[in-house]
């Protein structure tokens, strides 16, 4: 209980500070929902669940209109998600999560910010077994509600973590139960904050001295600026001061 909170935690920091690029992400994951399932955030719930998210991270109304406008523009790009895999330096696991209208450039530039920083890019699915793909559901508590009879419900639907305070409660699920999640919270009156996918590590964080992280947050860097890329996790041990933050 509440492992998988602090690893997340401690690596949103730095991917929620930049807001122009946080508005970028979630643009492109509206337009990839919307071309999928349709503009009508009623009947498609992946739609509905992203507008939250831009509302969580104040994105204007505007700049989600246009995303969702863009699914249906012939002279827009066709982003395809597509995840790549490998290790950075001192052996740190690394996942980029990427949406792209052109993967030889999108691969060409991952593969080299591997090459350049000391680390080498793998095989699809060769990490697999490194993290655990979950849904990250964070809702509002509801007056009447038990807490206690909230993580019963959830459980039957997979859901093993639950970070709680008085404000907002954080819930861990299985990936492919995250349809069914969202259901159960819209259909029980829960106000959802926002909802993702996580990748947590399924063993112990890898340990860095300062100076290994110092090239290794480099190269994480380099996947971060890269306008293709929507998520990077890794395996390394943040430091207390993120901790703490």
């Amino acid at each position: 209980m509440g492992r998988a909170f602090e690893y997340r935690k401690a690596r949103k920091l730095k991917r929620w500070g930049n807001m122009s690029r946080t508005f970028t992400r979630i643009g492109k994951e509206i337009t990839i929902a919307a071309k999928a399932g349709g503009p009508d955030p009623s009947t498609n719930p992946r739609l509905r669940a992203l507008m939250q998210n831009a509302k969580a991270a104040n994105m204007p109304k505007d700049t989600v209109e246009r995303a969702i406008k863009k699914a249906t523009d012939k002279d827009a790009g066709d982003y395809k998600e597509i995840t790549y895999e490998g290790y950075g330096p001192f052996g740190i696991a690394i996942v980029v999560e990427a949406a792209t209208d052109n993967n030889t450039r999108t691969v060409a530039n991952v593969r080299s910010y591997f090459t350049k920083h000391g680390g080498s890019l793998g095989t699809q699915g060769s990490l697999a077994f490194l993290f655990d793909r979950k849904s990250v559901f964070k809702i509002k508590p509801k007056d009447g509600i038990s807490i206690d009879d909230l993580e019963l419900e959830l459980i039957d639907f997979g859901c093993d973590d639950f970070d709680i305070d008085e404000e907002e409660i954080v819930i861990y699920g299985p990936y492919e139960e995250y349809s069914h999640i969202q259901k159960y919270l819209e259909d029980n009156g829960f106000e959802i904050i926002s909802s993702e996918f996580e990748r947590i590590p399924t063993g112990d964080l890898k340990e860095v001295t300062p100076e290994q992280r110092a090239t290794i947050e480099k190269l994480l860097e380099k996947f971060e600026d890269d306008e293709d890329v929507q998520n990077v996790f890794h395996n390394m041990k943040e430091d207390d001061s993120d901790d703490e933050e």
